[in-house]
């Protein structure tokens, strides 16, 4: 029992890394952004090739840091993902999201992302292959914490957990210290307002792509880190990723992250009593429970 909440709080941060992205999104273009779990792979991927490359040009970055399967090559990589990522997720935006959004037709939105989703995920099923790889092939032993209960974390774990967090802090620091932040939530709370009083739509609308695209790859490459690069990271992460943006509520930040630990802790902690084979349905069932009991999520707000 101890071993899955364990196991449940360190997914789960990866969860919230790529919820907070799209609950962003969702808010300020109301749309469902089904295409959000593919930046994941498109994070996850990119890491890989500067970490090969970063490799290459200097041999010396290949050292692994302390106990953990990550060179500083792939540190690096992971800097350089975020910003690839971000780009790609404005470009995306730019040739297809905006130019429907601009129409009004919201719901055409919904289905693009669609569309998106499976052209990311075949480019790069094209690009790299169907297959399964590593980062490195030098798999850390796990620690044993406690031996009453038994508790086993591998290192990668407990880094992309602190990593995770890390982020999660900076970002409410960003939002709650700056002047974007300001601006991003009058945006939220009032466009046409927001704009009468001088903030810029489009800038706004900009960094939040920005800022979901860099989650995203930090999530991707965290995922890949403590289990496998695969073209799929986006189609298995999708309903985890929108049942931690439902439960903690479209719009709410904290609320996104919070949802990600808590569907982190409910998939891991029902292998207690489910076979395995049934773990993918628990965010199903999450998002079912959530918009029967609390529609609006746990700290979402409700609309009229």
């Amino acid at each position: 029992m101890i071993q899955h909440l364990v196991d449940g709080v360190l997914v789960g941060a990866i969860y919230a890394l790529g919820a907070i992205g799209l609950t962003m999104v969702m808010h300020l273009l109301c749309f469902a952004n089904f295409s959000h779990a593919e930046l994941l792979s498109v994070g996850a991927y990119a890491a890989l090739v500067f970490d090969k490359l970063f490799g290459a040009l200097a041999p010396v970055l290949t050292t692994k840091i302390g106990p953990l399967s990550m060179s500083f090559a792939l540190a690096l990589s992971v800097l350089v993902s975020m910003a690839i990522t971000a780009a790609t997720a404005v470009l995306i935006d730019k040739l297809v999201f905006k130019r429907i959004r601009e129409r009004g037709e919201e719901l055409s939105m919904v289905f693009a992302s669609f569309g998106v989703a499976l052209i990311v995920r075949n480019l790069i099923g094209l690009s790299f292959g169907l297959g399964t790889t590593l980062y490195s092939p030098d798999i850390p032993f796990a620690m044993l914490l406690s031996t009453d209960p038994l508790i086993l974390v591998r290192p990668d774990q407990i880094f992309t957990l602190s990593a995770a967090l890390l982020l999660m802090v900076v970002l409410h620091l960003v939002l709650s210290r700056t002047t974007f932040g300001y601006a991003l939530r009058a945006v939220a709370e009032n466009a046409s307002l927001a704009q009468v009083a001088g903030v810029n739509l489009r800038q706004v609308v900009i960094a939040v792509w920005v800022i979901g695209g860099a989650l995203a790859a930090a999530a991707g490459v965290f995922y890949a880190l403590t289990n496998q690069i695969t073209p799929m990271i986006g189609r298995d992460l999708l309903m985890p990723v929108f049942a931690a943006t439902i439960v903690g509520g479209i719009g709410s930040i904290y609320g996104a992250a919070l949802g990600g630990f808590l569907v982190g802790l409910a998939a891991n902690l029902a292998l207690v009593v489910l076979p395995s084979g049934y773990a993918p349905s628990m965010p199903f069932l999450i998002i079912l429970a959530v918009l029967t009991l609390r529609p609006h999520g746990l700290l979402g707000v409700a609309r009229a």
